[in-house]
C-alpha cells in the first residue's frame, strides 16, 4: 500500500520526463556502441526499460528518436561546458583551459553519436531535414560560447577566423578519437594551439560572462555535439 501511495504522488509529467530521458540516453549509448544502422527502436526500448507502446507514442520513428536523443544530450553537455567555463579564473592559463575543455567536449560520446547522424543523413533526405537545423543551431551556440569563454573581440580583424579555426581543430581531433585513443597527441596539439591563441587574441583579464544571445556566426554548416 505504501509503495502504491508513493507512486500515485509522483506527477504524471515527471514520470513522462523520466521515461523520455531514459529513452534518449539509451539511444545515444546504442549509437556509440552499434552505430546508426545497428540502433533500433526495439533495442532502445529494451535498454531503457520502456514498453514498445510507450516508446512509439513519444517517438513514432527511429529518426524521431535519434534526432531527439542527440539534441537532448548535446544541450545537456553544452550546459555542463558553460558551467565549467564559468568556474574558470581569469589569467594566462585560462585560454589553455578553455581549449582543453573544448577538446574534451568534441571527443565525448555525444559527439560520436552526432557523427553517426551526420553520416546517415548524407543519404537519407528525411533524416537530413531533421538533422541540418539542429546542427546549425549547435554550431552557432558552440561559436558563441567559445567567443565568450575566450573573451575574444570579433570586431578585431582575424579574430572570428581564429575562433572558427579553434572549433574546426577540436572537431577534427574529435573525429580522430573515434578511430583510436588519440588523447596524448590531442593534448600536445591543443596546448600548442592555446599558446598561439594567447598571443593572437591577448584576452583581457576580466572575461565577461556568457551572453544570452549573439548574432549567427559564419559556421552555417553547424557542428555535432
Amino acid at each position: 500500500m505504501t509503495s502504491q501511495a508513493q507512486a500515485t504522488r509522483v506527477p504524471q509529467a515527471d514520470r513522462t520526463r523520466a521515461m523520455r530521458a531514459r529513452l534518449l540516453e539509451a539511444t545515444v549509448e546504442l549509437l556509440v556502441e552499434r552505430g546508426f544502422a545497428g540502433t533500433s527502436t526495439t533495442l532502445v526500448s529494451e535498454r531503457a526499460g520502456v514498453s514498445r507502446g510507450a516508446q512509439l507514442h513519444h517517438f513514432p520513428t527511429k529518426n524521431d528518436l535519434v534526432v531527439a536523443a542527440v539534441e537532448h544530450l548535446t544541450e545537456r553537455r553544452g550546459a555542463e561546458l558553460a558551467e565549467a567555463v564559468a568556474q574558470l579564473s581569469a589569467g594566462k592559463r585560462r585560454t589553455r583551459a578553455v581549449v582543453e575543455m573544448l577538446g574534451d567536449h568534441f571527443s565525448s560520446p555525444v559527439f560520436a553519436a552526432a557523427l553517426e547522424l551526420w553520416v546517415a543523413a548524407r543519404t537519407d533526405e528525411s533524416l537530413l531535414a531533421a538533422v541540418a537545423p539542429l546542427e546549425q543551431r549547435v554550431g552557432r551556440e558552440a561559436h558563441r560560447m567559445t567567443v565568450a569563454a575566450l573573451g575574444a573581440d570579433e570586431e578585431q580583424p582575424g579574430v572570428r577566423e581564429l575562433v572558427q579555426a579553434t572549433l574546426d581543430l577540436v572537431r577534427g581531433l574529435g573525429l580522430a578519437s573515434t578511430i583510436s585513443d588519440d588523447s596524448a597527441r590531442r593534448c600536445r596539439i591543443l596546448r600548442q594551439w592555446a599558446d598561439v591563441l594567447e598571443k593572437e587574441l591577448d584576452p583581457p583579464h576580466d572575461v565577461p560572462a556568457l551572453p544570452r544571445s549573439a548574432p549567427p556566426s559564419d559556421n552555417a554548416a553547424g557542428t555535432p555535439g
